[in-house]
Parts: structure tokens; C-alpha cells; sequence
């Protein structure tokens, strides 16, 4: 593919890729990776999401909520995101906290968003694209990075849209570096009659395992959790990919 016409922060990101993808368009400002192809919602939520008329309604509501989560995200020094490093953010919505992990790792460092909504997308990369920071369209259970290649992951207020939870927290843990670390945050509620209001929740297509599943899901794929517990209404986990032969 003609590389040229790529934003800055884009065209960096293609060597971190499993494979060069030679018809992937440039849309808005974004990469898209999956072109034509649309994953199955989860539910009403995310239908919702992905509609014209709810994202009329839902984008500036998400848009809000994000610069919370954003307050509510470990900051640099607990991601041991290092100055110059790469940080990928999943399920980035409108970009909100891209951005900041962009002004974390410093113009020498990379800021890396991906989303599957093309209205997210749209809205994120016109107001947060940077020469270190930008935006690919991509399915989370199934991230085009290659093993090892970024050394911190957010996964915030996502994770309880996506139909296989398991393999989104697989392929973060696949693609964060030995020593890096990964950041959840999902809605969380562990008190009583929290059966009540996972299962409410389950009708309307969220899923919401608790930070004790997240954590029991890294460490089945090779992370340690440093952190895990539930606030209401956040659930959060902080988990370190080992580093093999340290200590």
C-alpha cells in the first residue's frame, strides 16, 4: 500500500502489525482494517451504539463518561508506561483517553486506539489525531498487533459490550510486552444483589464477570494481577506480563 498519504502516528504503526495490509482505506483519518465487515453486536447497547440516531444521543453521553474514566485510569507511572514507549487502547471510543496516553509517552512515543465503530473512529481521529497518536478500525478479540509489541494496555468501559470477553483479555495480554502492563475498567457491582443487576444487565446484551473473573482470565494467560477490586459502579483490574528470568 501507498504509505505517504498516511497520517504520521498511522504509518508508524504498520511495522507493529502481523501483516501489511495492502487495501486497507484510510477513512476519516483512521485505518481500517475491516472494511466491509461488521462485528455482531452484542446487544441493544451496542446496537445502539452503532446506530445513526442512537449516536446522536450516545456519543456525547460516551464522550463524558470517557473523560471520567480517563480521571479514573492508572496513571503513567502505574501502566510503568515509559517515556518514547507504545500504548494501545482498546476499545477507544471517541479517543478521549488515547489522547492522554499520547501526552504520556511524549512525541517520541506512540498512542494507538482501536474501535470497531466507524462513528467513534470518525470523532476520535478529527479531534485527537497527533503524530503520536492514532486510530485503527479492528475487532478486539482479534487485534492485528503482533506479540509483544506495545508496553501498556487500556481496556476501559468496553470490555462489557464484547461477545467473547476471554479472547479480548487474551490478545491484550498477547500483545503487551514482558513487563508491561494492562488496565480494565468496566461497570462493576459487588454488593448486595449483584446477581439482580448482572443478570438486568445481561438482557440488555452487557456482560459484567466482575473483577474477580478478569483477573482469573489474565492469569490464565500468562499475566499477574497487581490489583483487583470494585468500587461501585467500576470494576477494575491491573495486571504485569512477567518478565521471564527477573528476580
Amino acid at each position: 500500500m501507498d504509505t505517504t498519504a498516511l497520517p504520521d502516528a498511522v504509518r508508524r504503526v504498520l511495522p507493529l502489525l502481523t501483516s501489511a495490509p495492502p487495501d486497507a482505506p484510510l477513512r476519516d483519518g483512521y485505518l481500517d482494517l475491516l472494511g466491509s465487515g461488521e462485528p455482531q453486536p452484542s446487544g441493544p447497547v451496542q446496537s445502539l451504539w452503532e446506530s445513526r440516531a442512537g449516536t446522536a444521543v450516545y456519543e456525547p453521553a460516551q464522550a463524558f463518561a470517557r473523560k471520567v474514566v480517563a480521571r479514573l485510569r492508572p496513571p503513567a507511572e502505574r501502566l510503568l508506561l515509559p517515556g518514547g514507549g507504545t500504548a494501545l487502547d482498546v476499545g477507544c471510543g471517541p479517543g478521549t483517553v488515547t489522547a492522554e496516553l499520547g501526552r504520556d509517552v511524549g512525541r517520541a512515543g506512540l498512542a494507538i486506539g482501536v474501535d470497531v465503530s466507524r462513528s467513534m473512529l470518525r470523532r476520535a481521529a478529527g479531534a485527537h489525531a497527533r503524530p503520536n497518536v492514532g486510530f485503527l478500525r479492528a475487532d478486539v478479540t482479534e487485534l492485528p498487533f503482533g506479540d509483544a509489541t506495545v508496553d501498556a494496555v487500556t481496556c476501559l468501559m468496553v470490555l462489557q459490550l464484547v461477545h467473547d470477553q476471554e479472547a479480548a483479555l487474551a490478545e491484550c495480554a498477547r500483545v503487551v510486552a514482558p513487563g508491561g502492563r494492562i488496565a480494565v475498567l468496566q461497570p462493576g457491582y459487588a454488593g448486595p444483589g449483584a446477581g439482580v443487576v448482572a443478570a438486568a444487565a445481561g438482557l440488555a446484551g452487557l456482560r459484567m464477570p466482575g473483577h474477580e473473573a478478569i483477573a482469573a482470565t489474565l492469569r490464565a494467560h500468562g499475566m499477574s494481577v497487581v490489583e483487583a477490586g470494585t468500587t461501585a459502579p467500576v470494576a477494575q483490574v491491573l495486571a504485569e506480563k512477567p518478565v521471564v528470568g527477573r528476580g
